[in-house]
């Protein structure tokens, strides 16, 4: 097996059976392009498994974040419909390691873009936007990783929800729309949709740029999650996680570990 394929596999049982692996630069000298390699062959299996390609995320597209890991590049990821919850549904915790969730702004492709059609307006590729929240899960111990180890990783996506779409001609401008993350209904962390690369317009560029150099695609009808607007914060065993864009809407799951079912059982 490739170098990459072993990575792959050796992720893939680690989300399965959400039991954490050492990173993967730890022991082996990984580059950026064996990393999205790793993380094309990590979606293969997701594929061949019945999975489909719902869309592409961003990562890094904070200032401070990526100056934090000290990057000067956004990082691109997968997103299939497995991944997908409704907005209001349940997310088991079991079924991750150390999650977290932020705030994002979702768009949905209207047509399909590659790297030469980057400058064309985004309205002529942006059916609409919504309110999402992205639950991440590094899939290293302790939720410690390098640029490449994230990258392979699928940038720790886990799960996302979209909430209300707005068509993008009725948007307006999105580039400094408060942003608010409330746990049980208390605020947990607030911001602005501009810490997504100033202006989160900016994120179809970013994509289609990255798209054509890491052998990704856009395609209309698919979703591109922009990147997170706050800090991401731990997400609770119980609890309802919701999320406010002004102007856009609301957006909210609830979170569980099992152990009210497990009570109930006992309780028979």
């Amino acid at each position: 097996m490739t170098a990459d394929a072993v990575f792959a596999a050796a992720l893939d049982t680690a989300q399965r059976t959400a039991s954490p692996i050492s990173q993967l630069s730890s022991t082996a000298d990984v580059g950026l392009d064996t990393a999205y390699a790793t993380q094309h062959a990590l979606i293969a299996r997701r594929v061949a498994r019945g999975e489909r390609i719902a869309g592409l995320k961003l990562g890094f597209t904070s200032q401070a974040k990526a100056q934090q890991m000290g990057v000067h590049d956004v990082i691109m990821g997968t997103l299939t419909d497995a991944m997908r919850l409704h907005d209001g549904a349940v997310f088991d915790r079991r079924s991750a390691i150390h999650p977290r969730i932020e705030p994002e702004v979702a768009y949905l492709l209207a047509a399909d873009i590659d790297g030469s059609e980057a400058g064309r307006p985004l309205s002529e590729v942006v059916a609409a936007v919504a309110p999402a929240l992205e639950i991440i899960d590094s899939r290293y111990r302790d939720f410690r990783f390098s640029l490449a180890d994230v990258v392979a990783d699928n940038t720790s996506a886990a799960a996302y929800v979209i909430g209300p779409w707005t068509a993008f001609a009725q948007a307006g401008a999105l580039d400094n729309r408060a942003v608010q993350l409330e746990v049980d209904g208390r605020v947990s962390a607030t911001g602005s949709t501009a810490a997504i690369l100033g202006d989160p317009g900016r994120a179809i560029a970013a994509a289609a740029r990255l798209a054509a150099r890491h052998g990704f695609t856009l395609r209309a009808g698919t979703v591109l999650l922009a990147g997170a607007a706050t800090t991401a914060v731990p997400l609770p065993d119980h609890g309802v996680v919701e999320a406010t864009i002004a102007g856009l809407g609301r957006v909210g799951i609830r979170t569980h570990d099992g152990a009210d079912s497990l009570a109930q059982e006992g309780a028979r």
